[in-house]
């Protein structure tokens, strides 16, 4: 049987030694402890309150990257929605050069056969030091990229991936190029670079702002549970324009026609809603295509109806004769004695025709487009009072539709005009217009003398020059009375006439017509002076009694000989056509003016 030995009382036991020792144990490990946490103590203070930046950007340096992620640009869209320039899915393909640097001259060469990219700035961007992200390309179509950084990889390169980066496409080659204008090449930061028209003019709206992603990296790849931000991309807004795509395409055809037919050196035709000033079309002659802009002329990147000055010749007739009737000066039945050749100032002014004395009404003055009749019928104006008229046609002042680098035009103050140049400003010479200015000028009468500012844009939209432009934007004032625009436009249905008037090829069957001829003489460039070419043009408005467009068609320096009856006209006549059937206009159920055209 064992026994069990008991403890003796009075003799020193083990359990209070076993104590002593576990509390020293503890106080030695309590001890370690804190001389850990006040060497963190300290690396954080050193962090946080000593240098934090010097350590936040070594920290950023040694495996961040900061990557753009590209806004989606706006489209630029017609009336009806329909993109003139779109974004679609695209790819940047990017390089990690710390994986390209070994393999860069052979992947240089690589990437410069597929990508069409320059191979030394390529082996630059491949060899880069202190980097692991270089763009190599950008706005690749997606098929494209992912086939070359696939063959890449085939071929034993590595360090190429891709990111997201809309592609910029104009899917109707030359349709309203000289409007909409084009992307260039990115910027290295992948910004775009606007080149032309409504692109340029609107960079800011449509571009949006672009985000950034800032990646965590680890041999050249992304850390899953690194330190990753992103901050989202915000798209550009869509710009919808006043164009009709379908009329801007009928347009360009006819003017194209017209210019070649007449072996002219360019032209430009405008459609405009009489009503709203809206632009349905507006055309140049040559123009350019926007998806392919390297293959034509620098000088067609522009929209001439808005860049280019002319002097607009006897369409400007219809204005002086709006003004003579508002102020009271004459009727559309006025008596004037119109002899073959006026004597004024230091040369004699004479009309496109030979011819004896003719006695002609106000109205057969506009209807033969005589010159002569206009001088005399003019001096009833007082000193400036055709210029005041003609300044709130619009002419001399910018039509701020949106689109850059638009002229004013040319109409001189009171002060510096001579009498000379009084006489030939009455009939369209001695100042210059742009072709938009010159439409809404036309169309002021077509809208019962109130002018309306015309508009390229719908809704409203800020440019980058800081300017609100569009149709919420549109102001409008009247420049003659409701019954000076109507005896007006009864004057210029009587320039249609085939018995009366010099323009009856601009006839539209079955509506009621109102117009107005020009022939100017050019100054050349070279010699400042008249040059012997001309610009001939058309513009009017139908139905005549109750105006829905308003169309001018311009064609300079026509190698033919024809006039602005015979080679503008039967383009504006194409056009008017078009447009009344497209918008479903009634024919004309009223009778045309027969006001006498002589006495």
């Amino acid at each position: 049987m064992t026994r069990l030995s008991r403890l003796r009382p009075g003799r020193p036991g083990r359990v209070p030694a076993r104590r002593g020792s576990s509390h020293r144990r503890i106080g030695i490990g309590f001890l370690a402890i804190a001389f850990v946490l006040s060497m963190f103590a300290a690396r954080l203070v050193q962090l946080q309150g000593i240098d934090p930046g010097s350590y936040a950007a070594l920290a950023a340096a040694e495996g961040t990257e900061d990557v753009v992620l590209p806004a989606a640009r706006g489209d630029i869209t017609d009336r009806n929605g329909d993109p003139l320039a779109a974004s679609v899915a695209g790819t940047m393909i990017v390089a990690d050069p710390a994986l390209t640097s070994d393999d860069a001259a052979d992947l240089a060469g690589f990437l410069a056969r597929r990508l069409d990219v320059d191979y030394q700035e390529t082996l630059q961007r491949l060899r880069a030091e202190d980097s692991r992200f270089q763009y190599i390309a950008r706005q690749v179509p997606t098929y494209r990229a992912e086939d070359v950084v696939a063959d890449a990889e085939e071929k034993g390169f590595s360090g190429l991936f891709t990111e997201n980066d809309p592609l910029r496409t104009y899917p109707n080659g030359d349709l309203a190029a000289n409007l909409v204008g084009f992307l260039g090449t990115p910027e290295d930061d992948g910004s775009a670079v606007a080149l032309a028209g409504l692109e340029d003019s609107f960079n800011s709206y449509l571009s949006g702002t672009d985000g950034e992603a800032r990646y965590q990296m680890g041999a050249g790849n992304q850390i899953p549970l690194g330190d990753n931000t992103v901050t989202p991309a915000q798209d550009g807004s869509d710009l919808q324009t006043t164009i009709d795509q379908d009329l801007q395409w009928y347009t360009q055809q006819v003017l194209q026609q017209t210019v070649e037919s007449a072996g002219g050196e360019s032209g430009i035709a405008v459609v405009m809603d009489s009503r709203t000033g809206q632009l349905l079309s507006l055309a140049d002659y040559p123009t350019y295509d926007a998806a392919d802009p390297q293959e034509s002329p620098e000088d067609l990147y522009k929209s001439s109806a808005l860049t280019d000055v002319y002097e607009p010749g006897s369409v400007e007739k219809a204005l002086t004769m709006a003004g003579l009737l508002d102020a009271g000066l004459a009727t559309p039945r006025t008596r004037l004695t119109v002899p073959g050749e006026l004597n004024r100032q230091d040369r004699p002014i004479g009309d496109y025709w030979d011819h004896g004395t003719l006695r002609l009404t106000l109205a057969g003055v506009l209807a033969k487009s005589s010159n002569i009749g206009t001088v005399l019928a003019s001096d009833e104006f007082g000193r400036g009072q055709l210029r005041r008229y003609l300044s709130s046609f619009g002419l001399g002042k910018r039509t701020d539709v949106g689109l850059g680098g638009e002229t004013k035009g040319i109409l001189k103050s009171v002060a510096v005009t001579t009498d000379q140049e009084e006489d030939r400003i009455s009939f369209g010479q001695s100042l210059s217009v742009n072709a938009v200015q010159m439409t809404a000028a036309i169309n002021a009468i077509a809208n019962g003398g109130v002018r309306i500012d015309p508009s390229l844009v719908l809704g409203s939209a800020r440019a980058d020059d800081g300017t609100e432009v569009g149709t919420d934007q549109v102001t409008e004032h009247r420049v003659v009375s409701e019954q000076a625009a109507h005896q007006t436009m009864l004057m210029m249905e009587r320039v249609i006439d085939p018995d009366a008037g010099v323009a009856p090829a601009a006839a539209v069957p079955g509506y009621r017509v109102a117009g107005k001829t020009g022939t100017a003489q050019r100054v050349g460039e070279e010699c400042g002076c008249y040059d012997g070419t001309t610009t001939v043009s058309f513009a009017g408005f139908a139905p005549a009694d109750d105006p829905r467009f308003t169309v001018y068609v311009v064609v300079h320096a026509p190698s033919n000989g024809g006039g602005g009856g015979s080679v503008a006209g039967p383009a504006f006549a194409k056009l008017m056509s078009y447009a009344l059937r497209r918008y479903g206009v009634a024919p004309t159920d009223t009778q045309p003016s027969r006001l006498p055209v002589e006495w």
